[in-house]
C-alpha cells in the first residue's frame, strides 16, 4: 500500500480495536503488500487489513473456523470470528505467535504439517478457483504487452509455451484434486512453539497436492509420501513459470523483480531438475 492508504488502514485498525475493547497503544506494521499485516500492542493481536473488494478475508476466516486445531494460524478468541469493516477496509483478527527457531528435523515437521493441512482441507467444501485459473491469468499477462512491457519477445514465447505445456501435462496425469493452500512456501509458514502454522490463504485453490508441494523446499517434498514424481516435477516447472510471469507484471512490487525473473527464465531454458522458487531468492 502507498503511504496514504497505509495510514488510513492503520487508523481503521486503531478505531476497530477501540470498539472491540482491545487495549491499544501502538500499531506495528509487520508486512505491507496488497494487504497489510499489523501487530496491535499491548493487546498482542495480529490484524490483516485490505481494501474492501480486494480481499478474500471471508474465505480465510471460514477456513480458520473449520480447521480449528489444525496447523494453521488461529483467529483471535477475544474477537467475533468474522470480517470487520471500517472506512473502506476489511479487517480480520488473528492470534499472534512468537516465532521460534526451527528444529533439526524441519523438513519432516514441515511435510507432516502440510499433510495434516491437506487432510483437513479435504473435509472442507468451499468454492475456490482452480489452479489452472491462475495459469490462465498468467497467460493473459504474457500476451498483453501493456501489462508486461519489459518482457523480451523470446522470453514471452518461452513463458507462454511453458505455461501451456506444463498445464497440459499436469492435466493429462489425471490426478485426484482437492482444496489446497495455493502457496505453502516457507514465507507462509510460521515456526511456533506448537509447530508449523500456515498463514495467508488468499491463494487458496483446488488442484492436486503436488501443486502445493511444488512450492516447498525439495527436502520437504522428499518427506511427503505417495507423491507422483512426474507430476511434482511438472508442477515445479509450472510454479517457476508462474513466478517468473508475475515478476514482469508492471504492478509487481517484488524487490529487484526483473533480476529474479531473468534468473528463473535462465533456469527454465536450462531444463530439469527444476528448483523451487525459494531456492532462487538470494
Amino acid at each position: 500500500m502507498d503511504p496514504g492508504t497505509l495510514s488510513r488502514a492503520t487508523a481503521a485498525v486503531t478505531a476497530l480495536a477501540g470498539e472491540l475493547r482491545l487495549p491499544i497503544d501502538d500499531v506495528v506494521v509487520v508486512r505491507n503488500s496488497n494487504k497489510v499485516s499489523v501487530r496491535v500492542l499491548p493487546a498482542d493481536v495480529f490484524a490483516r487489513v485490505a481494501p474492501l473488494g480486494q480481499e478474500v478475508a471471508a474465505l480465510e476466516v471460514e477456513l480458520a473456523r473449520r480447521l480449528a486445531g489444525g496447523p494453521i494460524a488461529a483467529l483471535e478468541p477475544r474477537v467475533e470470528p468474522r470480517v470487520h469493516e471500517r472506512d473502506g477496509f476489511a479487517v480480520t483478527w488473528w492470534t499472534h505467535y512468537e516465532v521460534v527457531p526451527a528444529g533439526p528435523d524441519l523438513p519432516g515437521v514441515y511435510a507432516g504439517a502440510l499433510r495434516r493441512l491437506h487432510a483437513g482441507l479435504r473435509t472442507v467444501e468451499l468454492a475456490a478457483p482452480h489452479f489452472l485459473d491462475r495459469v490462465a491469468a498468467a497467460e493473459r499477462l504474457v500476451t498483453h504487452r501493456d501489462e508486461t512491457p519489459a518482457l523480451a519477445d523470446a522470453d514471452r514465447r518461452l513463458l507462454l509455451d511453458t505455461l501451456r505445456d506444463a498445464g497440459d501435462r499436469i492435466r493429462a496425469r489425471g490426478a485426484a484434486e482437492q482444496l489446497l493452500h495455493g502457496e505453502p512456501h516457507p514465507g507462509n509458514v510460521l515456526s511456533t512453539h506448537d509447530g508449523p502454522r500456515f498463514i495467508d490463504f488468499e491463494t487458496c485453490c483446488s488442484g492436486p497436492v503436488e501443486f502445493d508441494v511444488a512450492h516447498t523446499p525439495e527436502e520437504v517434498g522428499a518427506r511427503y509420501p505417495n507423491l507422483d514424481p512426474v507430476l511434482l516435477a511438472e508442477c515445479r516447472r509450472l510454479v517457476l513459470a508462474l513466478v517468473a510471469t508475475w515478476r514482469w507484471d508492471v504492478r509487481d512490487e517484488f524487490p529487484d523483480g526483473h533480476h529474479h525473473g531473468r534468473t528463473i527464465l535462465s533456469m527454465l531454458r536450462q531444463g530439469p531438475p527444476w528448483p523451487t522458487p525459494g531456492a532462487l531468492v538470494t
